[in-house]
């Protein structure tokens, strides 16, 4: 396939952002995480809005950019070959690492490979959907505009909202006993998914305007500042009973502001670049094992504090997981799989 080098590079920035979002779950003083550190002074107030901000995002940008490419692979590969390429390249990891994990934590559990299972999940439902009906044909000219992203957002808060009811972010549960998912996000992740197969079906993408795109970014900016500001006590007490919509916009419009900052200024590559954007998919997988290791190993060194110990957690790993993949990768027939 050809590659799309703005959306090679969006990964990178994506998976940095994922291991340094699970690098400081420990830190947050207001979460109880697989590790928490034995020196009460390491936790970081600000984490917290660090983490909500990723966790506004980042997953759904995944979702989306998985999207895109699923019409292209079925068209070209039908429906056998589709679904075989699947299961080889999603099921096999989160079989395998999943077990893995949870013979280490002795109980069941798919944890951060969630994603694989629902990415899983959706190309299912996306191959059964297209053995029924013919694909949608580019046509139109249709384009994203500022006042349809709030739109999406404000239908992807409202279902949100509804759901953060009774099921409250953070909570995870197996639908029919087996699929792990966040009914709080969910409406999210489902909605980018299938904006990633219409973004590409109808050129969304290469069709937004800088005007949307720059628009776009500030009022998403704007939100993520809000975000933060949330230690204000009458802000936050506004922005609470109502952050399943908040949230939901602060989604949109920064997925949009970034698809058009990348677009404009980071569609191109280097040897450098292209080597990290192959073994981002890998880092996924790998990241949260080598993660735990440097957090325990790191837990009873007191001169530092956990601002270092953040930073240099986050940045070992990263590129202890981007060399992992890329050795595993040397394993023939692995690559099929990575």
């Amino acid at each position: 396939m050809k590659r799309v080098l703005y959306l090679d590079n969006l990964r990178i920035l994506l998976i940095l952002l994922v291991i340094f979002h699970h690098a400081g779950c420990g830190y947050n003083p207001y979460m109880t995480w697989y590790y928490n550190p034995s020196n009460p002074e390491e936790y970081m107030p600000w984490m917290w809005p660090f983490l909500s901000i990723n966790a506004a995002f980042t997953m759904g940008f995944f979702f989306m950019i998985a999207g895109y490419f699923v019409p292209m692979s079925f068209d070209k590969q039908g429906t056998r070959l589709f679904l075989k390429k699947k299961f080889i390249r999603l099921g096999i990891p989160m079989l395998v690492f999943s077990l893995c994990l949870s013979l280490a934590y002795k109980r069941f559990d798919f944890f951060h490979l969630w994603f694989l299972e629902n990415l899983l999940f959706f190309c299912l439902v996306y191959a059964l959907i297209r053995t029924l009906c013919m694909p949608i044909r580019r046509k139109g000219n249709s384009k994203p505009t500022v006042f349809s992203v709030f739109i999406i957002g404000l239908v992807m808060g409202f279902m949100s909202h509804c759901i953060r009811k009774v099921s409250p972010q953070d909570n995870f549960i197996f639908a029919f006993n087996i699929l792990e998912m966040e009914p709080a996000h969910y409406p999210q992740y489902t909605m980018m998914f299938i904006l990633g197969i219409l973004s590409y079906r109808f050129s969304w993408f290469e069709k937004m305007t800088n005007r949307t795109g720059k628009a776009a970014l500030m009022i998403g900016v704007a939100l993520v500042i809000g975000n933060w500001l949330r230690h204000i006590a009458s802000w936050h007490a506004f922005i609470t009973p109502w952050y399943g919509i908040y949230e939901s916009l602060m989604c949109v419009f920064v997925i949009t502001g970034l698809l058009w900052l990348f677009r404009e200024y980071a569609n191109c590559s280097n040897c450098f670049w292209s080597w990290c954007a192959s073994q981002t998919y890998g880092a996924y997988i790998f990241h949260i094992m080598i993660l735990y290791y440097l957090l325990l190993s790191l837990d009873g060194v007191w001169m530092w504090g956990g601002e270092i110990k953040f930073l240099l957690i986050g940045t070992v790993t990263t590129a202890a997981s981007f060399i992992l993949t890329w050795l595993i990768k040397k394993i023939p027939g692995i690559d099929k799989i990575l």
